[in-house]
């Protein structure tokens, strides 16, 4: 195509378009990652694409360098410490590009439930365990204002009731409370240190939900020396599994302490029942109203029921009364004395709350207290036994 003298070139949309969209190379478009790469963990940083903001900053800083280096030649050389300190440091730098990006992980495994700091103590002279929860740390938030209203509930493993559940007050809108709030469980034997095991679980209380469980820890009680204090700072755990395979007939409802002596000069057996604790709530209110009824069996004239006074609205009653079986010393060996307790009911049937059988077909603490009697006549033998919701014998109230 010619071109006249005078006249302008013509040019098409395609060349135009063309000139301008791509007058030379296509070059990729910049983004943020290229001024602030992020190399691979454990991989030694490549050289980056140098552009134009990036030029500028290299140059300034390679100035900067050159300056830093001439003046810090000499010092360097009779300054060793110097020189260690800047290798130090660009290591540093070094392991800050290494760091992980902790908000890239899921919340449950980047965080813990936090720590439990408590104490335990078995006075042995008294049958208590003494559990001391001083505070926690780091708790796991709850609540949507990202704290927690924490507490602290204890059970003794295996046998979990609400009978054996202590609690110790609630600290709203914190992390890190501080209770120093002693519990104690009264009742408890040598036998009960062999085989139970404490479970610690701190709870977020909700007014208007249930409440939430936040970690647990479990402490068998074997590990505790009597009469000694043993410190804990446990870290909390999830809930474990309870075993589900264990007999519910040994649930447990509560704790009775009961006096025996065989009195050889009316030739009696002098059955006590001086009190009770932890026993398991029957009312509405929270609360029971326990009385405790004995029979000496087998009993063929049926005369062997004795029975307590009834206190009121308690889980820890004390009773302190005496009840006298007239037998002969050598029968003992035939006979089961057995010791139920029950909440008191106007208007309906009174409740059963737990039950406990002493005599030779007994095991462990009730078959040691009743030879205990037997061989120490005309001696009070006292003992704790741990009330079970199995009815002993074939009993109605």
């Amino acid at each position: 195509m010619t071109q006249r003298k005078g006249e302008k070139p013509t040019i098409s949309i395609q060349e135009h378009m063309a000139i301008d969209v791509c007058p030379g190379p296509i070059q990729p478009i910049k983004q943020i990652s290229d001024y602030f790469p992020r190399y691979p963990r454990g991989l030694p940083p490549a050289v980056p694409h140098v552009g134009p903001l990036r030029s500028a900053l290299s140059t300034s800083s390679a100035a900067a360098t050159a300056t830093a280096s001439a003046e810090s030649d000499r010092p360097n050389e009779d300054n060793p410490d110097r020189a260690c300190a800047g290798a130090t440091a660009s290591l540093q730098a070094v392991k800050r590009d290494e760091e992980p990006d902790v908000e890239g992980y899921d919340s449950d495994d980047s965080t813990t439930l936090g720590t439990l700091e408590f104490s335990l103590q078995y006075d042995q002279e008294n049958n208590a365990l003494h559990c001391t929860i001083n505070k926690a740390k780091g708790l796991k938030p709850m609540d949507h204002n990202g704290l927690s209203d924490p507490y602290v509930k204890l059970h003794l493993l295996p046998g979990a009731s609400k009978a054996n559940k202590l609690r110790t007050k609630t600290l709203h809108n914190t992390l890190n409370p501080v209770w120093s709030e002693t519990l104690t469980y009264y009742g408890i034997t040598d036998e009960d240190m062999v085989r139970k095991t404490l479970r610690i679980s701190v709870c977020d209380e909700d007014k208007f939900r249930h409440n939430e469980f936040i970690g647990e820890t479990r402490i068998p009680l074997k590990k505790l020396k009597p009469n000694q204090i043993k410190n804990f700072n446990n870290c909390l755990e999830k809930q474990l599994p309870v075993n589900k395979t264990e007999d519910k007939s040994l649930e447990e409802r509560g704790r009775i302490m009961i006096s025996l002596k065989y009195n050889t000069q009316k030739s009696c057996l002098v059955v006590g029942i001086i009190r009770c604790a932890h026993l398991a709530a029957m009312d509405a209110n929270g609360f029971s109203d326990p009385y405790v009824k004995t029979y000496l069996k087998p009993d063929e004239n049926k005369k062997s029921k004795h029975k307590t006074a009834v206190k009121k609205k308690t889980l820890n009653p004390e009773f302190n009364e005496e009840f006298c079986y007239d037998i002969k010393y050598a029968d003992l060996t035939k006979k089961t004395l057995e010791v139920t307790v029950w909440d008191y009911d106007i208007g309906k049937s009174n409740d059963f709350i737990g039950g406990v059988s002493l005599g030779i077909n007994a095991n462990g603490e009730r078959l040691k207290h009743w030879f205990d009697c037997l061989k120490n006549k005309d001696k009070k033998i006292e003992r704790w036994h741990t009330l079970t919701n199995e009815l002993p014998g074939s009993l109605n109230d």
